[in-house]
């Protein structure tokens, strides 16, 4: 009875030994796991990361892109033309065109225009107006002014005395004015008592507000 009771405690410790040996195996699989786990968690959200940082930094790129600066456009007669459309719609329409191939550039308000050396440059159609148009390279902008009337038709111009505006009215982008002979243009002009429009990016909309549209 002694040996067979020995037997039992010795099979019965032996398998409690394996036991014991086989949840401390699964604990240290658990614990590597977990730890696997951690690893890749902190890997993906350090991805993450640096994905919204780097969006973040391309985002400011493109705004600094589009918000660039856009300069005034350069007046040299070479640019400008002059032409007259008959009564009873009649009317004369500048033309401005951006010569770059490269750069865009912006015109402001009205052009100012003092026709055989006028003191004041005729008065805009729509003052305070705050109006810009932005030309990119090779566009052309247009101004008109309206001669509908037996006033406002006047008489032969030889010349025009042309500046640009500046942002705020009344300012002027250019220190002197540039002139435009019409003899030498090989052009009439016929104006009097008038007044002019705005640039336009189309002849249609300058027209429009001129009443001749």
């Amino acid at each position: 009875m002694t040996a067979r009771r020995t037997r039992r405690r010795s099979a019965a410790y032996a398998a409690l030994a394996l036991g014991l040996a086989g949840s401390l195996a699964l604990t240290g699989c658990n614990s590597t796991s977990s730890k696997s786990k951690k690893s890749s968690s902190s890997s993906s959200s350090k991805s993450k990361k640096r994905k919204i940082i780097g969006g973040a930094a391309a985002g400011a790129g493109a705004g600094a892109v589009a918000g660039r600066h856009v300069s005034n456009c350069n007046l040299t007669t070479a640019r400008l033309q002059f032409s007259q459309q008959a009564r009873p719609k009649g009317y004369v329409t500048v033309r401005y065109q951006n010569s770059s191939s490269t750069l865009s550039c912006t015109l402001y308000n009205a052009p100012l225009l003092s026709f055989n050396q006028a003191k004041t440059p005729l008065p805009m159609v729509k003052p305070d107006s705050g109006h810009l148009v932005t030309l990119r390279p090779h566009n052309t902008a247009y101004a008109v002014i309206p001669t509908t009337t037996p006033a406002a038709l006047g008489t032969t111009q030889k010349n025009v005395a042309v500046q640009f505006m500046g942002r705020s009215e009344g300012s002027r982008t250019t220190e002197s004015p540039v002139t435009y002979d019409f003899a030498e243009k090989r052009t009439t002009i016929s104006v009097g008592q008038s007044k002019v429009t705005n640039w336009y990016s189309s002849l249609s909309a300058a027209k429009l507000e001129a009443g001749v549209g």
